[in-house]
């Protein structure tokens, strides 16, 4: 009988591609930790974030960079830690500076990644997606959740030519498809 070796792999491992002047990636080793602040701990929760990752947890629709980590704020008492880990210990990682001030998911597994860049990557976006992306409503460090061809995304604007995108990891071919598609017809 043959044996065979499984071997993990996010869903959109070596997308690499480049359309004119818009380049799409799939980001390597993305870990993604869900922050839930507890009912009456709020405080303590937020004190933590700040002396953990030395910023605050940023306001609802924002992100910070903490170092190598992204904090997303996606809602009055949840937010998301991104950062680049290829050992399947990501919530360890945040609980080493959280401690149990928050209630923590990882969440690696169930989100897949796109990072859109160059000058073009709005107008591939605006196609699909529909949030106002311009700079001036929808800033550097801004994040939403929106729907992109009939699929939940989470949108951030990494920069002033770039985002990152997240969708759920089971339709991870139908978004890759959708975001292709659009920057195709714009290219």
């Amino acid at each position: 009988m043959a044996e065979y070796t499984l071997i993990s792999a996010p869903p959109l491992a070596g997308v690499d591609q480049t359309h004119g002047d818009i380049r799409l990636t799939a980001p390597k080793d993305l870990a993604i930790v869900s922050v839930a602040l507890p009912l009456g701990g709020e405080d303590a929760a937020l004190k933590a974030v700040a002396s953990g990752y030395g910023t605050d947890l940023p306001d609802v629709g924002k992100s910070a960079m903490a170092g190598e980590a992204r904090l997303v704020r996606l809602g009055a008492d949840q937010a998301f830690v991104l950062f680049q880990r290829a050992e399947p210990d990501a919530e360890k990682v945040v609980a080493g500076k959280l401690g149990d001030t928050a209630y923590l998911t990882d969440q690696t597994d169930t989100w897949c990644g796109l990072e859109i860049s160059g000058p073009g990557s709005r107008t591939a976006l605006e196609r699909i997606c529909p949030l106002d992306l311009h700079a001036d409503a929808f800033a550097e460090h801004d994040a939403a959740r929106t729907v992109m061809e009939h699929l939940g995304v989470i949108i951030i604007r990494t920069g002033q030519d770039s985002f990152l995108l997240l969708s759920a990891s089971s339709s991870a071919g139908s978004f890759l498809h959708a975001v292709e598609t659009s920057i195709k017809n714009v290219s």
